[in-house]
């Protein structure tokens, strides 16, 4: 199918024109010209306006239902766990079903399947822990915050510590200096380096390889793998402002106030409590026991999370604003709903990528519900629904190589590559005199 990108018009890019504006581009954003690229106008819709697209049973929140999507995803995955008991026993060198080459071929595709299918299985945990976090999961404050708790634990999360950073990311998505996570570098934070600048008489390598493919891949990797726990323990991606390594888990850290210190410090123990069931459950099997069946879906867990959560705020067709122009309404719209890998998100990830922009104007809509309420979104923004089918590992690469930065001073600014080329420029509607009085020339 080919990929397709609601809010996007059909451009004719004149190519001398385009390369006449790149070549000027290294010299700020006032010599770039952007009048080829598709305009964005600033919606204007309030929080009233959104809330009421949705249908009112949208909000309704049923504890027993959201339980039965927990015991189908513990099925699942006590399935495979068990499943995956006979591989090593019937596969392998040795096999007693298979072995020599075939048999050790069989037996690391076997593996690779369930470390794919727990990945997903594990996620899909995360994902309902999430909706905890929200209150979306029951209408019982204390039920959500126990499932929440048992559930991020499971999967190595501090549920309440991330509960109120996440609360924030939510109430200023998109907005330039109040959003949490994934804020864009401006151009003059971008000028002044990385961080892991290697500097050879004069030359900044970081600078001089920062587009080449593999070098974007070994950062995209490292961004992959280990983004998640680095979010987690440093604040990585979020806002310049926190000191150097403010993280989840202490509680004096800027991101919780003095109130939230118990359910930091409760997060922790329940964190001290799983890792110490991991390591009673599997010291009669082994260390390698332990990464095979839990250790490499926690990394695919970091993956998928990762992966997710920048693409649903990393595009270059999504604005983000400054205090000038920034609302709820006009963040909850700086996201873009993708599908994951067929079936793979609405079934096993419960649509946490599908319905994302949905979730973002109430965060209280189950899952369930989501699908809904996405549909009658749909119909009620028109142009202001963001929306593609394009893979998500292509878009995943696409956008780390392109979204590099924003301009540092505009009210209303778009992701720039690496040569200061955007994909929207900003065009402010016209406001007519509301006077009434007719001035003769």
């Amino acid at each position: 199918m080919a990929a397709t990108l609601r809010q996007r018009l059909p451009i004719e890019i004149d190519q001398t024109k385009q390369a006449a504006s790149v070549a000027s581009s290294d010299s700020g954003s006032d010599s770039y010209d952007d009048s080829h690229l598709e305009p964005f106008t600033p919606p204007t819709f309030t929080v009233k306006d959104l809330l009421g697209a949705i249908p009112a049973h949208c909000y309704e929140r049923n504890g027993w239902r959201s339980f039965s999507y927990v015991v189908g995803d513990f099925i699942m995955i006590s399935s495979i766990m068990y499943a995956a008991t006979h591989i090593d026993p019937n596969f392998g060198a040795k096999g007693s079903v298979l072995a020599g080459a075939p048999g050790i071929a069989a037996k690391w595709a076997l593996w690779t399947a369930y470390w794919a299918m727990a990945g997903w299985n594990f996620t899909g945990i995360w994902i309902i822990a999430h909706e905890c976090g929200h209150q979306a999961f029951s209408t019982s404050k204390t039920l959500n915050n126990i499932m929440g708790l048992i559930l991020h634990s499971l999967v190595l999360v501090p549920y309440h510590s991330w509960r109120i950073s996440h609360s924030k990311h939510h109430a200023a998505t998109g907005h330039m200096t109040r959003e949490e996570v994934f804020v864009p570098l401006t151009r003059s934070e971008k000028a002044k380096g990385t961080g892991r600048k290697v500097t050879v008489d004069g030359i900044d390598f970081d600078e001089l390889l920062e587009d080449a493919p593999l070098y974007r891949l070994y950062h995209l990797l490292i961004q992959q793998l280990f983004g998640w726990p680095a979010y987690l323990f440093k604040n990585a991606s979020g806002q310049a402002f926190y000191p150097k390594w403010t993280n989840h888990f202490d509680p004096s850290s800027l991101i919780f106030d003095a109130r939230h210190r118990s359910d930091v410090l409760l997060s922790d123990a329940a964190l001290l409590v799983v890792l110490a069931g991991l390591a009673v459950i599997f010291r009669p099997y082994g260390w390698g026991a332990m990464i095979k069946y839990y250790g490499i879906p926690y990394l695919a867990v970091n993956h998928w999370l990762v992966m997710i959560t920048y693409l649903q705020h990393t595009d270059g067709n999504l604005p983000h604003y400054r205090a000038g122009e920034w609302t709820f309404a006009k963040g909850a719209l700086c996201t873009i709903d993708r599908n994951m890998l067929g079936p793979v998100g609405p079934y096993l990830m419960h649509g946490i990528c599908e319905t994302h922009i949905s979730h973002h104007i109430h965060s209280k809509i189950p899952h369930y519900h989501a699908w809904e309420a996405t549909e009658a979104l749909k119909a009620y923004l028109g142009e202001y629904y963001t929306s593609t089918d394009e893979n998500m590992f292509v878009s995943l690469w696409k956008n780390f190589r392109t979204c590099r930065f924003v301009e540092d001073g505009d009210e209303v600014v778009f992701y720039k590559d690496a040569l200061g080329r955007a994909q929207r420029r900003v065009v402010y509607a016209s406001v007519p005199s509301d006077s009434g009085v007719e001035l003769d020339a």
